[in-house]
């Protein structure tokens, strides 16, 4: 046996035990989780501030702030931080407040830094109350609730509640990838969070106590990168003991997903430079992840091509592999509750191996992250 053939074989052999590790048993986590009942909106919780910023997003307030405003919940302090806007969003949201007195509006006249953190702490500090529920102005909440739904996921040792935010569906497929993406990611973190190691959330639909913003340091650690204002915050505050979940389909909050290529790509290069600055034994998980998703696609399509005499046990480890998570996904994506993505996932997944190879040089030059934008 020479190298290459003995390499091969180790890297497939290896390769393909780490994956179905990570989807036959911690993503499992996520698979036989089940939601909590639908919230009772008259249960009583504690008073809520809930915080938008919003740059430039008239359209999106106009369309989606009703649907906020007209939550059930009873105690609710709603803060917009109009951050330096250039469009008519101001006028819009004076136009609500006429309706709905508990909208609070901060108007920030000129903008001094990239990326939403001082503007989300500007909101966080003007906050009425002690737990803090985090949107953005594209996001629409699935029903009156959502606020409920969240809160009630909240106990006296938690601090901090992982909300979803899938995207809403069309025929496209970059849209379809999209949300295959959304739900691998949501896969990712609500497994680990369930397996007692949290390390991310994401700001369209997350909560926690302001105390604890201000215990950790707010956005101190990152704040010189315009993007991280939920996932490096979580990734820095959140513990196994006082991090929950919930995927009751009422608290989902739904948004739109970019329509084009270049849009999704320079989206997706932002956030991707958030996860180089986690903590070092999150990177290494996730990375031993995705290097062993790639490698295992790799490693067994050489191996067939190259010593057609292991075209079997390449192919038989390729087939056990997608049996597992499509068995998976069948489980979490009805949890997500987009189970038309199940007949593209053998497709999509393979496919991803591509995002891989297309943002790994993000990963390794982390020089211009000062210059990102967060809006225009």
């Amino acid at each position: 046996m020479g190298w290459l053939e003995g390499t091969l074989l180790v890297l497939a052999a290896g390769t393909t035990l780490i994956q179905l590790w990570f989807w036959g048993y911690l993503f499992g986590h996520l698979g036989s989780y089940r939601p909590n009942s639908v919230p009772d909106s008259h249960q009583e919780g504690p008073p809520v501030s809930l915080i938008i910023c919003a740059r430039n997003e008239a359209k999106n307030l106009r369309k989606n702030l009703p649907r906020i405003l007209n939550q059930s919940y009873r105690w609710l302090d709603i803060i917009v931080v109009n951050d330096a806007s250039t469009d008519n969003s101001l006028e819009i949201l004076l136009e609500f407040k006429k309706k709905k007195p508990n909208l609070r509006i901060i108007q920030n006249g000129r903008k001094f830094t990239t990326g939403k953190k001082a503007a989300l702490t500007q909101g966080i500090r003007a906050a009425f109350y002690e737990v803090i529920l985090l949107t953005d102005a594209d996001c629409t909440p699935a029903g009156p609730e959502w606020v409920s739904g969240m809160v009630r996921a909240l106990t006296t040792s938690t601090d901090i509640v992982l909300g979803y935010s899938p995207f809403l569906q069309s025929r496209s497929f970059l849209n379809r990838f999209i949300r295959f993406e959304t739900s691998y990611i949501a896969t990712q973190y609500y497994s680990f969070a369930l397996a007692g190691i949290p390390y991310m959330g994401v700001g369209r639909n997350l909560l926690y106590r302001r105390q604890l913003f201000f215990e950790t340091g707010g956005f101190q650690q990152h704040l010189h990168l315009a993007t991280g204002d939920d996932d490096l915050f979580i990734n820095e505050a959140a513990r196994s003991s006082n991090t929950s979940v919930v995927l009751s389909p009422q608290t989902f909050t739904y948004s739109i997903p970019k329509s084009n290529w270049r849009a999704y790509y320079y989206q997706k290069r932002r956030h991707l430079r958030a996860g180089t600055h986690y903590r070092p034994a999150h990177q290494l998980a996730l990375g031993l992840l995705s290097a062993s998703h790639l490698g295992h696609y790799l490693s067994t399509i050489v191996l067939m091509i190259a010593f057609p005499t292991y075209a079997l046990p390449a192919t038989f480890a390729i087939s056990v592999r997608y049996l597992v998570v499509c068995w998976q996904y069948r489980r979490i994506l009805r949890l997500l509750r987009d189970p038309s993505l199940l007949p593209w996932i053998p497709l999509l997944d393979a496919l991803y191996t591509l995002h891989y190879l297309v943002f790994a040089p993000v990963l390794f030059n982390t020089g211009h992250s000062r210059q990102e934008k967060w809006k225009q």
